[in-house]
């Protein structure tokens, strides 16, 4: 079990270290297009992972309140948004799309700004994998060990593109491949912290997990609706990130009913 666990920890990570790497294969900045496309797929597969694998485990956990079921759901899906919306105020941060620096005002080099961004993007998916990989090691028989290796999966597909998204454009704006490669990293790094921080937080109240499931989908959400979107449509007119949403929903959908 616990090689297992460290596995699903570690693969969401491995998946944004991989995509960081592309800054040593591609000679010039990301084509807008692409970034938009990446951004797309990312969103797409976040929110199937919010619905499948978190806020439908939850209610199904929750049956027992009959027609109340979805109150752990809706308590700690808004928990989690406004989690994220805390979170936003307080962290400094800048997003791909440009625009002014959001959080409170402060010194930081624009670079920090745009590796804390993207920080701020990766603690819900540790948090999910976390609660989820916490709810089958308890022995919950609503979470399969397949379940939470198709949310680990399809994390780490998602962070693929969102490590490029972060190491590539940095290089664009004149820091060097290997400290662009290192933001990009650390940016993944934030991902089984999260997760180590929510399986502890599960354990100790463990009848609490619908709440913690849906708390994880409700801060993945918020970063989908308060970021991604906006970014995989910026600038000129494309339809290419919504298609690419399309196709990392039906990614993550296929991976969590084949795998779950």
């Amino acid at each position: 079990m616990i090689k297992n666990v460290l596995m699903e920890l570690l693969l969401p990570f491995l998946g944004t270290s991989l995509g960081a790497g592309c800054v040593f294969f591609l000679k010039d900045a990301m084509n807008p297009l692409i970034q938009r496309a990446l951004t797309g797929f990312a969103a797409g597969v976040m929110v199937a992972a919010s619905v499948w694998s978190l806020l439908v485990p939850a209610m199904e956990q929750a049956a027992d309140m009959g027609r109340w079921a979805f109150i752990p759901a809706v308590v700690g899906f808004w928990l989690g948004i406004l989690f994220l919306l805390a979170l936003d105020r307080t962290i400094p941060h800048l997003h791909q799309s440009g625009g002014p620096p959001e959080g409170p005002h402060t010194q930081l080099r624009r670079t920090t700004m745009l590796v804390l961004a993207v920080t701020l993007h990766n603690i819900p998916e540790g948090m999910a994998v976390g609660v989820v990989l916490a709810g089958w090691m308890a022995g919950n028989g609503a979470i399969t060990a397949a379940a939470t290796l198709a949310l680990s999966i399809g994390i780490a597909i998602q962070n693929f593109p969102e490590g490029a998204v972060i190491a590539i454009p940095l290089h664009g704006e004149g820091v060097g491949k290997s400290r662009a490669f290192l933001y990009g990293v650390l940016s993944g790094a934030a991902e089984p912290l999260a997760a180590v921080l929510a399986i502890w937080a599960a354990g100790l109240i463990l009848p609490a997990l619908p709440y913690l499931l849906s708390f994880a989908a409700g801060a993945m959400v918020y970063v989908v609706v308060e970021e991604l979107i906006p970014e995989s449509s910026a600038g000129r007119h494309s339809n290419l990130g919504t298609l690419f949403f399309a196709v990392g929903f039906t990614i993550m959908l296929a991976l969590d009913v084949a795998l779950g």
